[in-house]
């Protein structure tokens, strides 16, 4: 009896729930929401189910976040500590980078309410 090969995680944007998610075929393996203000997406809260934990999902995910939120002539506010370490430790983004300011934080509790 062989193994069958893990399936390849995919990311996709889920624009009605301002989040993306990373699926390990077709289970959900976790997300990163956003809340958008004008042309910075601020990214808020990161999740990887623990099921799919220790596999660089979290990475995968936030590259692709990122990738697609650059693309797309938006700004990045690392308000997540996963985003936040992220962009600390890969300088890839590093020009595309706002600060979080109080304002940001504000923006995604009003969003949340």
């Amino acid at each position: 009896m062989t193994d069958k090969p893990e399936a390849r995680p995919t990311v996709q944007l889920s624009p009605e729930q301002l989040r993306y998610e990373i699926r390990v075929g077709d289970e959900p393996a976790g997300f990163t929401q956003f809340v958008d203000d004008g042309a910075r997406r601020i990214f808020f809260h990161t999740e990887i189910d623990e099921r799919f934990a220790g596999r660089g999902l979290a990475s995968t995910l936030i590259r692709a976040a990122l990738a697609d939120t650059t693309t797309h002539g938006k700004r990045i506010v690392p308000l997540c500590p996963f985003v936040a370490g992220f962009v600390e430790k890969h300088d890839d983004f590093a020009d595309f980078v706002d600060p979080v300011t109080p304002e940001a934080e504000r923006t995604v509790r009003e969003a949340l309410r």
